[in-house]
């Protein structure tokens, strides 16, 4: 049985593939933070994974290994753009969980201009979901 959305968004690597507007599929691996039904995920602002995520909500997400092997299956998604004031509640809950590479991860985000503003977060929800408030 091919998964589901539940199945694979509180593992702790993922493989989130973005969409070109004509299609193609573009993959990263990112951290992300399981929260209630949705998966938040940070990452710089203005990346090719936000522009394309502005343009086309669908996305896919399939566990994988820390450095994005494939493990599983994808999981069809809808991905959006949080608010600039939601940023550094996502970073806080990446750092909690991802806390073994704060040490890297926080440094770098003070010294490239601070973490509110070299970042983004990105909520992922199943297919179909209303998108929080």
């Amino acid at each position: 049985m091919a998964p589901q959305f539940k199945d694979v968004y509180g593992e702790k690597y993922l493989l989130l593939t973005t969409f070109t507007k004509d299609g193609r599929p573009k993959p990263t691996a990112v951290w992300g933070v399981p929260e209630g039904d949705k998966l938040l995920i940070i990452t710089d602002d203005g990346s090719w994974k936000t522009k394309r995520i502005n343009n086309t909500p669908r996305v896919t997400i399939q566990k994988c290994g820390v450095l994005g092997k494939v493990k599983g299956e994808p999981v069809e998604a809808e991905a959006r753009m949080l608010p600039k004031s939601e940023t550094r509640r996502v970073f806080d809950l990446i750092i909690k969980r991802y806390w073994n590479h704060a040490w890297y991860f926080i440094p770098q985000a003070l010294l490239r201009g601070g973490i509110d503003k070299v970042h983004a977060a990105i909520e992922v929800q199943a297919p179909g979901v209303p998108p929080s408030a």
